[in-house]
């Protein structure tokens, strides 16, 4: 069995997740892995599951949040408003 890195739980079934840079993340669920992994947004302090945006190499949940940090041209759809 493998421990889970956030909860302790000790579970067979528990998954690991490698990034880019090689390092190794074990979980027992996919909600331990989304409180460890997901990037937070600048603005609000949400967890970004979803694609959310990137600018400038800062992470916004929407255009609307980064817009409000002034990231200029920003966003959620074709058609949008900037």
């Amino acid at each position: 069995m493998t421990r889970c890195e956030v909860c302790g739980n000790d579970y067979a079934l528990a998954f690991t997740v490698e990034t880019r840079d090689g390092a190794r993340h074990v979980f027992d669920s996919f909600a331990c892995a989304i409180h460890r992994m997901a990037p937070i947004c600048e603005h609000c302090r949400v967890q970004i599951i979803g694609q959310g945006v990137e600018a400038d190499g800062h992470w916004f949940c929407g255009a609307h949040c980064a817009r409000a940090e002034g990231k200029a041209g920003i966003v959620d759809k074709v058609g949008s408003p900037a």
